[in-house]
């Protein structure tokens, strides 16, 4: 009877503090997104998601503990949009493209997501050592991209000898730079880098630069 009158309270209590929880993170990577791991304030963060410094701490444990749940976050939802693309399921063709343009097209919709891996960049991507979620994402993640080019390799659409984790590297680097120093860039070749035009142009380069890349024709 006991057991029976609590659980629901429990249950209530459960929501309640993942929701809780879930509010401070959103807050937080708002708040690291814009100032960095140095610059964001944990009473700035509570304001932000209605709670007190207390909760924060209760949960996170303090500022970069908070910044290393914000990191791990934010990687593993770029990873589960990856997984729900459901790429084996595609011609290797077609399934390295969508995920190039994904890649762009997640950039553009996540400007945080860049600002938050540059801010953990230069703390030399300490805040991510103890992310053992993400570590085992990211294995899946690799050997996803290797399954496409097997199967590229296999239908003779693709050349042999890919390495799978230089090639994410190279899709992620393309989009990465080219919005990342799109200020700069946009002086220098005097071009309005976010433009429509410009963005499609830039998107359609970069499908065609990986596929040339992998490519089984000379």
């Amino acid at each position: 009877m006991t057991a029976q009158s609590t659980t629901p309270e429990r249950k209530v209590r459960k929501r309640d503090a993942d929701a809780t929880r879930g509010r401070i993170l959103a807050a937080a990577k708002t708040e690291f997104a814009k100032l960095g791991l140095a610059g964001a304030r944990v009473d700035e963060i509570a304001e932000r998601a209605g709670s007190n410094k207390r909760m924060i701490y209760h949960y996170f444990g303090g500022k970069e503990a908070l910044f290393c749940a914000v990191l791990e976050e934010v990687y593993l939802d770029i990873r589960n949009a990856e997984r729900a693309l459901e790429l084996d399921a595609l011609p290797p063709r077609d399934a390295m493209e969508r995920l190039v343009r994904f890649t762009w097209d997640y950039y553009l919709a996540n400007p945080e997501f860049i600002t938050l891996v540059n801010s953990a960049n230069l703390h030399k991507g300490k805040h991510l050592e103890g992310a053992d979620r993400l570590k085992l994402r990211q294995r899946e993640f690799v050997d996803m991209v290797q399954r496409i080019l097997d199967r590229g390799v296999e239908s003779g659409v693709f050349r042999a000898g890919i390495d799978p984790i230089q090639l994410n590297i190279t899709i992620a680097a393309i989009g990465y730079y080219y919005l990342t120093n799109r200020h700069t860039g946009g002086i220098l070749f005097q071009r309005d880098y976010m433009g429509d035009a410009a963005l499609e142009a830039r998107l359609a380069f970069n499908i065609d630069t990986i596929l040339r890349l992998i490519s089984s024709e000379d």
